[in-house]
């Protein structure tokens, strides 16, 4: 068959067939049942079948060779990470937000691509459509959002080149949206004493007490039980999350005509009400200030007489905080209620997620260490510190005038 053979070494060979084409073959490794795994290029000029070998070579010696035997496309493989590796094995709201990025964005935008032809410019083109596309609401879509889109197909990618369908992760290469923070003013002492203010002259008015003096999370607070709390030893331990609730229909006849399974008259939750915190650091103890086991002393008689008040509709599950029936406080509630106190309490609007910039910035005030700083909030990177525990007024004056002190002394001053 061959006319004209070139052996290169003896995993490569280029050669002319009788059918006037050249050809090139490569054995480039093994296949999983232990057979050669040999690549073949085929051309009828000579230069492109020597530049196709070249290249197998090349890939070989890098170890960036793509497996056999799958013929992945972007959709086929981010639907299976999704569905096989990722979903099952993180919490709900990681889980949620993968699985927005894929179906909403990732699988329109580059899904019809071949997974070992992606290249960085396709998801840098993806992001830059993202940023011009205006969303529902009529506003241009955010960097953070095409950022998180990054974030998701860079994770997917590498679990891709980590089992060996892919030779090298693009997304890696590929430049992602420039996100800048959004600049939080944590609110002041005098702000603080005024939310605890009013919240105290309401129900379940311990709850923003621990938001603001402890910097919880929302789920961490709304996923407490009295377990959880040692007022003997002032303590306090996060060990869950409060989770978003998901539901399904239970209607059967006559349908309830509700659109959505959330307004159903016979709701059946399908999700469980707590899940695991953020990270491993989240699972903490703190220490509670004094002030704080008085407020929650009080919370749980108050709660005793709204469980006798109740009698037989009160459902016990033990959360720290509860709605009048004992039932676990839905986050969304939760929100309106931050809203409501801040504007009740004169204070300026802000995120329910501030109130955590602001315990932060107060433990940093105090003179509490970084690495203690981080186990009271849960964090397992330091880079966190800086994030959250902003530089306000009365540490910028306490900085000038230690410089001031330094630099003009008394035995400096003219």
């Amino acid at each position: 068959m061959a006319k004209a053979k070139r052996q290169r070494n003896g995993q490569s060979s280029i050669y002319k067939g009788s059918d006037g084409y050249w050809h090139g073959r490569v054995t480039v490794g093994l296949r999983d049942n232990g057979s050669p795994d040999r690549r073949h290029v085929m051309s009828k000029s000579k230069a492109k079948v020597i530049a196709g070998v070249d290249e197998l070579e090349k890939q070989r010696g890098d170890g960036t060779i793509n497996r056999p035997g799958e013929n992945w496309t972007v959709e086929k493989w981010l639907t299976f990470w999704l569905e096989n590796i990722a979903g099952p094995f993180v919490g709900f709201e990681t889980e949620r937000g993968y699985r927005v990025a894929v179906s909403r964005h990732l699988i329109p935008g580059v899904g019809q691509h071949k997974l070992h032809k992606l290249r960085p410019e396709h998801l840098e083109r993806l992001y830059i459509t993202m940023l011009k596309k205006p969303t529902k609401g009529g506003t241009l879509t955010k960097p953070a959002t095409a950022h998180q889109v990054h974030r998701t197909v860079r994770t997917a990618l590498n679990e891709a080149v980590r089992r060996g369908y892919l030779g090298k992760n693009p997304a890696l290469l590929a430049k992602a949206p420039r996100v800048v923070e959004e600049e939080i003013e944590p609110y002041t002492v005098d702000d603080v004493k005024r939310l605890l203010e009013t919240a105290l002259s309401r129900r379940n008015g311990a709850r923003w007490a621990i938001a603001l003096a402890l910097g919880l999370r929302q789920g961490e607070a709304l996923g407490l039980k009295w377990d959880d709390v040692d007022l003997e030893h002032a303590t306090l331990r996060v060990r869950r999350s409060r989770v978003r609730p998901k539901y399904r229909h239970g209607c059967t006849v006559p349908q309830c005509g509700r659109k959505y399974a959330g307004y159903c008259p016979a709701r059946v939750p399908i999700r469980p009400a707590t899940g695991d915190t953020k990270s491993s650091a989240g699972r903490r103890i703190i220490g509670l200030p004094a002030e704080l086991c008085a407020l929650l002393d009080a919370h749980r008689a108050e709660q005793d007489a709204e469980r006798t008040k109740a009698a037989q509709l009160w459902i016990d599950e033990g959360w720290l905080f509860a709605d009048e029936t004992g039932h676990a406080l839905n986050p969304r509630t939760d929100w309106d209620r931050w809203k409501k106190l801040v504007a009740d309490a004169g204070v300026r609007d802000a995120r329910l997620h501030d109130a955590r910039h602001t315990a932060a910035t107060v433990l940093l005030l105090l003179g509490v260490t970084d690495r203690a700083i981080m186990g009271i909030m849960g964090w397992s990177n330091p880079a966190m510190a800086s994030r959250y525990a902003h530089v306000i007024a009365p540490l910028r004056q306490d900085i000038a005038n230690r410089v001031g002190g330094l630099i003009w002394s008394e035995r400096a001053k003219p």
